[in-house]
């Protein structure tokens, strides 16, 4: 059945089936609720033919909220504890790049696709710079933004429910460095985090309207200067943004496309999920970083979803954005000049690609 709506209508409607679902997993306690209940309603209406949508100033109102309330943990002490990390950081940046590599290699013999589409369908960045940056080398640009919808769904669905469910829960020493709103300095907050999202997307940063904000915020609370805490209920509405911004990803014709290539990418992600948390104990062993920390800061899902899971579980919430910042910023500059590298590497006579045989 195909249910038809205009733009305003199918968000107003997104709206209120993610407050629904955010309503019922708050009831059955479930981790994230107001971003993985909005994230599955939403997704499973829109395969079922429903018009839903989530318009772009939405998902960055959701992203500036969440960046915004993560910058506030950067206090002075909290700067240092993630400075002494810098290596862990760098390696986990390092890991990404190779587990990309390693993950494309796997997904490209499994359903013998074209070499471009299988690199940057699961190198572990942004889905929208991942395929527009496939797409200049030749990839098929909808089945990359396809894989990293999938890769996120499937990371949210089983990282913080096993953390949940095994009793992970830290007893985290990080706070925000304000706890009471004040108007003023809130409005103050809101004009400077939006002037820092406005200007690195003028030198055309990726996912401007998180990094942006937590930036800013982390210099101001690095410096002392506390305007105001973050209403809690602005912390809920980035992560229904967030997760309807997700869920409408999907379409009706999802599950009909490339079968193959779907299945293909579920595998390669759980292999990329299990291999990440391996790489996350190692990061545990060697060095000062609690295990579960460790494995939400090098897990292979995005920013906002694993800050927000290492926040509501108390897990090292500024060590895990700082490996996930640096591992986006780093993959999202070098990816592009990676791929064609290994490309000019290769000796002459070597195909352009496997055919696809997916669809």
């Amino acid at each position: 059945m195909h249910f038809s709506y205009g733009p305003l209508r199918g968000f107003l409607f997104s709206l209120s089936l993610g407050l629904a679902a955010a309503f019922l997993c708050t009831s059955l306690n479930t981790p994230l609720p107001w971003m993985i209940g909005p994230l599955f309603a939403t997704a499973a209406a829109r395969m079922a033919g429903w018009e839903l949508s989530c318009p772009y100033p939405a998902q960055c109102a959701g992203q500036w909220a969440i960046g915004t309330a993560l910058g506030l943990y950067f206090t002075p002490a909290v700067l240092l504890v993630v400075a002494s990390c810098a290596g862990y950081i760098a390696a986990g940046a390092l890991f990404a790049m190779i587990l990309t590599l390693l993950s494309a290699v796997l997904l490209q013999r499994m359903c013998d696709i074209d070499r471009p589409t299988a690199f940057f369908s699961m190198a572990i960045g942004g889905a929208s710079e991942m395929a527009l940056q496939g797409e200049r080398e030749g990839a098929a640009g909808e089945k990359v933004a396809a894989a990293h919808s999938l890769r996120i769904l499937l990371v949210v669905a089983t990282i913080p429910f096993a953390f949940k469910f095994a009793g992970v829960h830290g007893s985290d020493p990080y706070v925000a460095g304000v706890s009471l709103v004040d108007a003023p300095g809130l409005l103050a907050l809101v004009l400077l985090t939006c002037a820092g999202a406005l200007l690195l997307a003028r030198f055309r940063w990726p996912n401007v309207w998180f990094i942006g904000p937590l930036l800013v915020t982390m210099l101001l609370t690095g410096c002392g200067i506390n305007l105001s805490a973050m209403p809690s209920w602005m912390i809920s509405l980035g992560q229904l943004f967030i997760g309807i911004a997700l869920g409408t990803r999907f379409s009706p014709a999802f599950i009909r496309t490339a079968p193959r290539f779907l299945l293909s990418v579920t595998l390669c992600s759980l292999v990329a999920i299990l291999v990440a948390a391996g790489f996350g104990m190692l990061v545990s062993w060697a060095g000062p970083i609690p295990a579960a920390t460790a494995i939400l800061a090098t897990a292979p899902g995005g920013i906002a979803e694993m800050s927000l899971t290492a926040k509501t579980l108390q897990l090292g919430v500024p060590v895990v954005t700082a490996f996930h910042v640096m591992r986006l910023c780093i993959l999202v500059l070098t990816v592009g000049p990676l791929y064609r590298l290994l490309e000019s590497r290769r000796p002459s006579g070597a195909a352009a690609g496997a055919v696809d045989r997916t669809s």
